[in-house]
């Protein structure tokens, strides 16, 4: 796995993976207050809540879609090459 961007995106299936299964891990155990909004990371049907394009949860129809966001824990998005705390202009 020499490519960034394949290390950042297994490193993010696996935190939403241990999230969706309810198995704790140091980054997806932290408490509601300590997520952030992270944009441009989500893959397609798998944001959080509504973007420019449409009005409801998981309907995000690309992945990494600049105006679709996942909740992710505190100082994360930073890490993960593409990801925005900044919504784009217009939302």
């Amino acid at each position: 796995m020499k490519n960034p961007t394949t290390v950042v995106s297994t490193a993010l299936a696996s935190i939403l993976a241990m999230s969706a299964m309810g198995l704790p891990s140091t980054t997806a155990a932290a408490d509601k207050n300590d997520m952030e909004k992270c944009y441009g990371v989500a893959k397609a049907g798998k944001n959080d809540c509504k973007t420019l394009s449409n009005a409801c949860a998981g309907h995000a129809i690309s992945d990494n879609q600049k105006d679709a966001f996942i909740a992710l824990p505190a100082g994360t998005c930073e890490r993960i090459s593409g990801g925005s705390l900044q919504a784009p202009a217009g939302m």
